[in-house]
């Protein structure tokens, strides 16, 4: 997963908004994060399943900043949040959503823009579906991690996106992320036999989840 970090931007109704969650408030990412989050982002070992290396303020502020100014897509929402402790206030870690309106296969030259940014993208070989559809991630800093953050924050983005409208979800992981494969059950989705960049794709409704 090459997933790097998140900022606000959207269009077609797709605006990032806060979700409070049990323990958590996903805010919508903005280029004043990227000092707390270049923290949060710093341990290599996070980066084994994710791809790139520890990214420095300068260079993160630098990538929300292009994230802000948003997708140059008309049809393709960038959504963002960082995950903050309700109990501190802390930044932990952030989840993302690249919302598409399926209509067509998409050409690479098209996505080059959201991948250079660390945002994932339908391709050709994504599932034809009724409705929008979002490409999700998640990433919890290497010191809050086996806590059930990311779990709550993903089903916190993944109940947002159902109750607007986004019909699927979908996510691409490395077969041996045990733990990032457990937050994608919880959030309904399955693993599928296509591949894509040695990682499994998982797919599922965006149903809001059950109350836990």
């Amino acid at each position: 997963m090459d997933e790097s970090t998140g900022a606000l931007t959207s269009m077609n109704g797709f605006t990032p908004e806060p979700i409070p969650t049990a323990r958590l408030v996903l805010l919508p990412l903005g280029v004043e994060h990227a000092e707390e989050m270049a923290a949060v982002l710093a341990d290599p070992a996070l980066h084994t399943f994710i791809g790139g290396e520890p990214a420095t303020p300068a260079a993160l502020r630098a990538r929300y900043e292009r994230l802000v100014a948003g997708s140059p897509d008309p049809a393709e929402s960038w959504c963002n949040w960082v995950i903050q402790l309700r109990d501190g206030g802390r930044l932990t870690g952030f989840v993302q959503a690249t919302v598409t309106e399926p209509h067509g296969p998409v050409t690479d030259a098209a996505t080059a823009g959201a991948r250079a940014v660390g945002h994932r993208h339908l391709d050709e070989a994504a599932p034809a579906t009724a409705g929008p559809v979002a490409e999700i991630a998640w990433v919890v800093g290497t010191r809050w991690q086996g806590r059930g953050i990311a779990t709550e924050a993903a089903r916190g983005m993944a109940g947002w996106l159902g109750r607007r409208g986004v019909r699927t979800l979908m996510a691409h992981i490395h077969p041996d992320h045990r733990a990032s494969a457990a937050v994608a059950t919880a959030c309904g989705l399955a693993p599928t036999d296509v591949w894509h960049d040695g990682e499994v794709r998982w797919t599922g409704p965006a149903a809001p989840p059950a109350r836990s």
